[in-house]
């Protein structure tokens, strides 16, 4: 059927519209990449054309993008890198011969002796098992089998894979997800992809964003009555909320997830990201293993990591893995068969991972650099962490709790109730309504509390830590200058 004709020529109406296109790709909200940065974009090129704004520059602290913010790249691995990419450079004496060596193996595992060439799906073999050897150093000694690992084009990619697994059934027994509120947004957006239910249970944020028991209880019991909830996804260190788990938490939620019949889902992608004092990094698996056999042999999970954040913040080569414990072999044979599909994961982000997991070692010509550097980006992180903290618990109207790692903060901010009617008036949230006036007046990023969930009539936003310590110090002075003036605005 045509619609008006455009000077004589009749118009088709379009194949895809807006309303015939999938209805759950509509229902997808991804707030890290939302309206805010979006303006943020415009404003950066406003900016270019010579717009007068009061403020030169945009900084972006709504991404954990490390290199974005300036950090630089470990020198070792883009040494391996820049070898792999043209290994005419192995002639080269200006690279140290354990780069070299890093350099040549991996090329060695590659189709036709490049990175150009296709891998195996799961991975290239010799990496899965570097990737096997460093969770065992890892956890202690824990045995890792690299037939359960699977590389991917970064953690995202291995997630969404595994949900999609587990997502089944209609109407009371569609799969159910129990996420945390505040949460990182890829797990909403993936759910609504995927037509899954989302089960919410909050943190604790008068407990510095702990997760309690209580409170899963109590969010399983309650999505019963819609859905039939089957996976419960933790994310430690937290995204948002900066949060490390206890390992007594930890075994809790093990419990939790085998009487409640749960399939674990562990977001580990922060693991080397962790600041205060007397907390640790404990992972998933080792502390199910350490539990016993009832537990390790009967437990269901998939733990994730990354090579987009930590020290290494190499978010561009979208290079990640996960291992599955305890999967159904039938499943496993259908997992290997759905990685296929999209071929292989990045072959120059799996390189890059292989190097993650099988740094520079003591008696190797790179190690003593590659230390250092590693050693200055997390104690630079580490009192970052501190300075975001201190500087926003002196602000009346924020109130910030510990970050004990990752690499973001998600404060709390009292809003005048005359901000919270313009926000409403204007067809907003009110934080979503105060980081864009922030935007405009300060030509600050950040990403609204909503975007990633709270409790109702709490508002915050998330900020990176990841800006230079001095600019880092200007961004959070003019936050506190903002804050004052919004307040003044609209009391």
């Amino acid at each position: 059927m045509s619609q008006q004709a455009v000077d004589g020529v009749p118009c088709l109406r379009k194949v895809l519209t807006v309303e015939n296109m999938n209805p759950n790709v509509k229902r997808v909200e991804y707030a890290v990449r939302g309206p805010i940065v979006q303006r943020a974009v415009q404003i950066e090129k406003e900016l270019r054309e010579g717009v007068k704004k009061p403020f030169t520059e945009v900084i972006k602290a709504n991404i954990g993008d490390a290199h974005a913010m300036g950090q630089r790249p470990i020198t070792f691995f883009r040494q391996v890198l820049a070898l792999c990419s043209y290994p005419e450079l192995l002639e080269d004496n200006k690279f140290p011969e354990d780069a070299k060596k890093r350099a040549q193996r991996i090329l060695d595992a590659c189709g036709g002796h490049s990175i150009g060439a296709y891998s195996a799906s799961q991975g290239i073999e010799c990496i899965r098992q570097d990737v096997a050897r460093y969770i065992e150093w890892r956890d202690g000694g824990i045995p890792s089998n690299p037939d359960n690992i699977y590389l991917s084009t970064g953690a995202s990619d291995a997630i969404v894979t595994i949900l999609k697994l587990l997502v089944c059934g209609e109407g009371r027994d569609r799969t159910g997800v129990m996420i945390s509120i505040p949460q990182y947004p890829l797990y909403s957006a993936a759910l609504a992809d995927l037509g899954a239910v989302q089960i919410s249970y909050y943190l604790d944020e008068d407990n510095c964003w702990s997760l309690n028991l209580a409170e899963l209880g109590r969010a399983l019991n309650e999505a019963k009555q819609r859905c039939k909830p089957r996976v419960l996804c933790i994310i430690n260190p937290g995204n948002p909320t900066g949060q490390v788990q206890s390992r007594q938490c930890i075994e809790d939620v093990i419990r939790f997830a085998k009487e409640e019949h749960l399939f674990l889902m562990a977001d580990e992608v922060y693991q080397d990201n962790v600041y205060a004092e007397g907390c640790k990094f404990h992972s998933f698996k080792k502390v199910l293993f350490e539990m016993g056999p009832e537990y390790s042999s009967s437990v269901e999970m998939a733990s994730f990591h990354s090579t987009s954040k930590c020290y290494m913040g190499e978010c561009g080569f979208r290079g990640g893995y996960m291992e599955v414990i305890n999967m159904d072999p039938e499943v496993k044979a259908q997992l290997t068969k759905l990685v296929s599909v999209r071929l292989c994961p990045p072959v120059p982000g799996q390189a890059l991972l292989d190097l993650v997991v099988n740094p520079p070692q003591p008696d190797e010509p790179s190690y003593t650099s590659f230390m250092k550097e590693r050693t200055a980006v997390l104690a630079a992180l580490a009192e970052k962490a501190r300075l975001t903290e201190e500087i926003f618990n002196t602000v009346p109207g924020i109130t910030c709790n510990p970050v004990q790692g990752a690499m973001y903060t998600f404060p709390r901010i009292t809003l005048p109730q005359k901000a919270i009617d313009k926000a409403k008036a204007d067809g907003v949230v009110p934080d979503m309504f105060y980081c864009m006036k922030l935007l405009e007046e300060e030509g600050i990023c950040l990403v609204p509390g909503s975007g990633f969930g709270q409790r109702d009539g709490t508002f915050h936003f998330r900020m990176t830590i990841l800006p230079p310590t001095e600019k880092l110090k200007v961004v959070l002075q003019k936050i506190r200058d903002f804050h004052l003036r919004f307040t003044s605005e609209f009391s």
